[in-house]
């Protein structure tokens, strides 16, 4: 299916594909493509680059598409990284995280850093985490390997 060129998001960088390897969705995903082009969000003389995950529910392409600034798109691999680097020790936890230490980490970015840590405010949170920390071990083949490509295309690049 073809990611469409008239509307506010004007893709440069496509992937028509994605429905096909869209993780445990792959082949009955509403996630059609993904896009990197210029954001819909620009204002005249100022122009961002976005990247976008173009859903189609069947009949129209969906307002649950969402574009994200790239930055934001590196924050949230950095936030995968970083949590499933937690859970690799997690379970020296009774919790699987130190409740008198939630912040996990705090990664420096520009300036300040981000603050990584388990959501304490969630009164399910024990329950919850031990939720995310199966469906992060059973997707764990299809984690790897993106985190390995990843790695594998900044080794390219040099980083």
């Amino acid at each position: 299916m073809k990611i469409p060129t008239t509307l506010k998001h004007k893709p440069v960088i496509v992937c028509e594909n994605y429905e096909n390897v869209d993780g445990r969705y792959a082949y009955n995903s509403d996630a059609k493509g993904l896009s990197l082009g210029l954001a819909q969000w620009n204002d005249r003389g100022k122009v961002d680059i976005s990247a976008k995950v173009w859903r189609y529910t069947g009949e129209k392409w969906s307002r649950q598409s969402e574009e994200l600034p790239l930055h934001r798109v590196l924050d949230l691999a950095i936030l995968v990284c970083r949590a499933k680097l937690h859970f690799q020790d997690a379970y020296r936890y009774e919790k699987l995280y130190n409740p008198e230490k939630p912040v996990i980490d705090r990664v420096g970015l520009q300036g300040d850093a981000m603050t990584v840590a388990i959501c304490t405010d969630n009164e399910k949170i024990d329950e919850d985490i031990k939720l995310f920390n199966q469906v992060l071990s059973e997707d764990g083949e299809l984690i790897g390997e993106r985190l390995r490509t990843l790695s594998r295309i900044l080794k390219e690049m040099r980083y």
